[in-house]
């Protein structure tokens, strides 16, 4: 996706940029100062302390809702962690308030001069769709598929080879009207380069609107589509498969680039939708995770 910046000349309306009376973003309660050029995001609030645990020291805690954020010092790097909240609304929040408190002066509402941009890498948890996946293993998100809808609400450019999987998507997978507008965008290179390992399992990750019907599951309703899994499953274009689930990713991904920041997400498979099985101890996986993603990200 092309980055899509508007030129803004009239200060932006109170009603639009919303903030709180010591000029921090709404959300958030985050201003520019609070925040490091590399951003670790999390959708669980207490998954923050056990990324900052590992910093050499903690500059800033800030609270708000579901927003929890530590900035401070890895590797001599500054780092922030920051939860999101589970889902793509909350991304919407979350990346708009990041840049808005980077990049535009409280003071005036304009654009500041000069651009600032963000690394912002999602590690989360997800379910792989295919056997070979095991549970424990890290899965870094080539592409985003969002299932979700957000990014149709703003004015983006597709690069051809989103696009190209956006049709080949439609033709091979069972896709009902009714469901949102499928769309694909890719991971920065960069950061996708940088999270990428011997071990790492990579594909195109499912941003679900939901976690029960949207993502197949079966409690005591029926899912509209009870075969859409094994559909998507089955999906293969230029060596590339959808790979897992989880529910942030493509409005990450979509967010990011049209602004101008870098993004990336890499999940602990902590359970395996078609094998049926699920982590004996999860919080082991994430914590090795954490630690494999801060010194990635800082060497």
């Amino acid at each position: 996706m092309l980055t899509n910046r508007i030129k803004v000349t009239e200060p932006i309306p109170a009603s639009e940029l919303v903030l709180n009376p010591d000029n921090s973003v709404y959300h958030l309660k985050l201003k520019n100062e609070h925040i490091a050029d590399t951003v670790i995001v999390v959708g669980d609030q207490n998954r923050v302390a056990r990324i900052s645990r590992h910093f050499s020291d903690i500059e800033c805690r800030i609270e708000n809702r579901e927003f929890v954020t530590h900035t401070g010092t890895f590797n001599g790097k500054r780092v922030t962690a920051l939860s999101t909240g589970i889902g793509a609304d909350n991304l919407d929040i979350v990346v708009n308030e990041l840049d808005a408190a980077v990049n535009i002066d409280p003071e005036t509402r304009l654009p500041k001069s000069t651009f600032r941009q963000l690394n912002i890498v999602r590690l989360g948890t997800s379910g792989a769709l295919h056997p070979d996946i095991p549970v424990d293993s890290y899965l870094l998100s080539e592409f985003g598929l969002g299932f979700d809808g957000v990014a149709n609400f703003y004015d983006c450019q597709y690069e051809a080879e989103e696009t190209a999987l956006e049709t080949a998507f439609l033709k091979q997978v069972d896709w009902h009207e009714r469901y949102n507008h499928p769309y694909f965008v890719k991971a920065d290179q960069t950061l996708f380069d940088k999270l990428n390992g011997n071990t790492v399992v990579t594909g195109i990750t499912i941003t679900s609107n939901g976690f029960y019907g949207p993502q197949g599951r079966t409690l005591l309703l029926n899912p509209h589509n009870p075969n859409l899994n094994d559909s998507i499953r089955s999906f293969e274009h230029n060596g590339l498969r959808i790979t897992n689930y989880e529910m942030e990713t493509a409005a990450l991904y979509s967010l990011s680039s049209l602004l101008g920041h870098q993004s990336a997400t890499i999940c602990a498979i902590i359970a395996n939708r078609s094998a049926k099985k699920y982590s004996e101890n999860y919080k082991i996986t994430v914590d090795k995770l954490i630690e494999y993603t801060l010194d990635r990200l800082t060497k």
